[in-house]
């Protein structure tokens, strides 16, 4: 009984993870026609983060766009990231092949390393 009560609460737990990096990774390409650091600054983390009017305005340079978001699956080297498999376009023209986008659980919220 306790081991089948852990595990569910080990699977809810984690699909409250990816659940949040989706949701991640959807606002961050939603925000990202509007150019706005304000709102595009506190999805990012890293070097990204510190040059989000560069970052933002190469994305939207090289018109990348959010197709979909295939899957998402917790880090298994750390349990607070979590690599979201997405399907994105630029210029339009649809990648083939799935981007990985890992994004990181911090204090003040889920965030995108570019």
């Amino acid at each position: 009984m306790w081991l089948g009560l852990l595990a569910a609460l080990a699977c809810n737990s984690e699909s409250r993870k990816t659940e949040a990096a989706r949701t991640t990774v959807q606002r961050f390409f939603e925000a990202l026609p509007s150019r706005d650091c304000a709102v595009l600054g506190p999805l990012l983390i890293g070097k990204a983060a510190d040059t989000c009017r560069e970052t933002v305005d190469d994305l939207n340079e090289h018109g990348f766009s959010l197709v979909e978001v295939l899957d998402a699956k917790v880090d298994g080297r750390d349990p607070n990231a979590v690599v979201v498999r997405a399907r994105i376009a630029r210029d339009g023209q649809v990648h083939e092949q799935p981007l990985l986008l890992r994004v990181e659980q911090h204090p003040d919220g889920w965030r995108l390393r570019l």
